[in-house]
Protein backbone atom coordinates (compact mmCIF):
# COMPACT_ATOMS: atom_id res chain seq x y z
CA UNK A 1 0.00 0.00 0.00
CA UNK A 2 1.40 3.50 -0.94
CA UNK A 3 1.37 5.77 2.11
CA UNK A 4 3.64 8.79 0.38
CA UNK A 5 2.23 11.44 -1.95
CA UNK A 6 2.13 10.97 -5.42
CA UNK A 7 4.57 13.22 -7.31
CA UNK A 8 3.65 13.50 -11.01
CA UNK A 9 6.82 13.90 -12.75
CA UNK A 10 8.95 11.66 -10.74
CA UNK A 11 6.62 9.04 -12.03
CA UNK A 12 6.67 10.06 -15.17
CA UNK A 13 10.47 9.95 -15.52
CA UNK A 14 10.48 6.12 -14.54
CA UNK A 15 9.59 5.40 -17.81
CA UNK A 16 10.18 6.18 -21.95
CA UNK A 17 7.52 4.16 -23.70
CA UNK A 18 4.47 5.31 -25.17
CA UNK A 19 0.68 4.22 -24.73
CA UNK A 20 2.18 2.02 -22.02
CA UNK A 21 -0.23 3.44 -18.95
CA UNK A 22 1.40 2.40 -15.40
CA UNK A 23 -0.34 2.53 -12.30
CA UNK A 24 0.25 5.01 -9.26
CA UNK A 25 -2.88 4.66 -7.11
CA UNK A 26 -6.07 3.20 -6.28
CA UNK A 27 -9.39 4.88 -5.17
CA UNK A 28 -12.18 2.46 -4.72
CA UNK A 29 -12.24 0.20 -7.40
CA UNK A 30 -10.85 2.65 -9.79
CA UNK A 31 -7.09 2.82 -10.98
CA UNK A 32 -5.55 5.89 -11.58
CA UNK A 33 -3.30 5.43 -14.87
CA UNK A 34 -0.25 7.49 -15.81
CA UNK A 35 0.50 7.63 -19.93
CA UNK A 36 2.90 9.26 -22.16
CA UNK A 37 1.18 9.80 -25.38
CA UNK A 38 2.48 10.87 -29.11
CA UNK A 39 1.73 9.85 -32.82
CA UNK A 40 -2.25 7.94 -32.94
CA UNK A 41 -3.37 4.86 -31.20
CA UNK A 42 -6.19 2.51 -32.19
CA UNK A 43 -9.74 2.73 -32.98
CA UNK A 44 -11.22 1.22 -30.01
CA UNK A 45 -14.47 1.50 -26.97
CA UNK A 46 -14.81 0.14 -23.79
CA UNK A 47 -18.16 -1.69 -23.16
CA UNK A 48 -18.91 -1.87 -19.71
CA UNK A 49 -17.24 1.36 -18.33
CA UNK A 50 -16.10 5.48 -19.53
CA UNK A 51 -12.78 6.91 -19.40
CA UNK A 52 -11.28 9.60 -18.04
CA UNK A 53 -8.06 11.39 -19.82
CA UNK A 54 -6.98 14.52 -17.73
CA UNK A 55 -4.12 15.95 -19.37
CA UNK A 56 -0.99 16.82 -16.82
CA UNK A 57 1.14 18.41 -19.81
CA UNK A 58 0.95 18.85 -23.64
CA UNK A 59 -1.84 18.47 -25.50
CA UNK A 60 -3.69 15.59 -26.75
CA UNK A 61 -6.83 15.26 -29.83
CA UNK A 62 -9.73 12.46 -29.64
CA UNK A 63 -11.37 11.24 -32.76
CA UNK A 64 -14.35 9.95 -32.83
CA UNK A 65 -16.41 8.95 -35.77
CA UNK A 66 -18.77 12.32 -36.40
CA UNK A 67 -15.75 14.89 -34.32
CA UNK A 68 -12.53 15.25 -32.58
CA UNK A 69 -12.24 16.75 -29.58
CA UNK A 70 -8.83 18.67 -28.67
CA UNK A 71 -7.39 19.04 -25.18
CA UNK A 72 -4.77 21.43 -23.69
CA UNK A 73 -2.86 21.02 -20.36
CA UNK A 74 -5.19 20.80 -17.16
CA UNK A 75 -7.98 19.86 -19.63
CA UNK A 76 -10.03 16.98 -19.29
CA UNK A 77 -12.81 14.85 -20.69
CA UNK A 78 -14.32 11.84 -20.01
CA UNK A 79 -15.46 9.19 -22.96
CA UNK A 80 -18.45 7.79 -22.45
CA UNK A 81 -18.96 3.54 -22.34
CA UNK A 82 -19.32 1.96 -25.66
CA UNK A 83 -17.95 4.94 -27.88
CA UNK A 84 -15.52 4.45 -30.53
CA UNK A 85 -12.72 6.67 -29.98
CA UNK A 86 -9.05 6.78 -30.92
CA UNK A 87 -6.57 9.46 -28.95
CA UNK A 88 -3.65 10.70 -30.44
CA UNK A 89 -0.59 13.62 -29.98
CA UNK A 90 1.32 15.28 -32.34
CA UNK A 91 3.93 15.76 -29.61
CA UNK A 92 4.48 13.86 -26.59
CA UNK A 93 1.67 14.56 -24.18
CA UNK A 94 1.58 13.20 -20.65
CA UNK A 95 -1.94 12.06 -19.09
CA UNK A 96 -3.45 11.03 -16.30
CA UNK A 97 -6.25 7.88 -16.67
CA UNK A 98 -8.50 7.60 -14.56
CA UNK A 99 -10.84 3.86 -15.09
CA UNK A 100 -11.98 0.62 -13.17
CA UNK A 101 -9.46 -2.35 -12.42
CA UNK A 102 -9.03 -4.81 -15.29
CA UNK A 103 -9.60 -2.46 -18.10
CA UNK A 104 -7.81 -3.31 -21.16
CA UNK A 105 -6.16 0.03 -23.20
CA UNK A 106 -7.36 -1.46 -26.82
CA UNK A 107 -10.60 -2.14 -25.45
CA UNK A 108 -11.57 -5.67 -27.28
CA UNK A 109 -9.11 -4.24 -30.13
CA UNK A 110 -6.61 -6.25 -29.37
CA UNK A 111 -2.69 -5.72 -31.17
CA UNK A 112 0.42 -4.26 -31.05
CA UNK A 113 -0.38 -1.45 -28.32
CA UNK A 114 -2.52 -3.69 -26.11
CA UNK A 115 -1.25 -3.75 -22.45
CA UNK A 116 -2.95 -6.78 -20.91
CA UNK A 117 -0.36 -6.65 -18.10
CA UNK A 118 -1.65 -4.30 -15.12
CA UNK A 119 2.08 -2.08 -14.45
CA UNK A 120 2.56 -0.30 -10.70
CA UNK A 121 5.24 2.53 -10.70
Amino acid sequence: MITNKINFNEKFSKFNDYWSPRIIAELNDYQFKVVKIKDEFVWHSHTHTDEAFIVLDGEMWIKFTNKEIHLSKGEMFVVPKGIDHKPYAKKECKVLIIEPKGVINTGENYGELTKTNEEWI
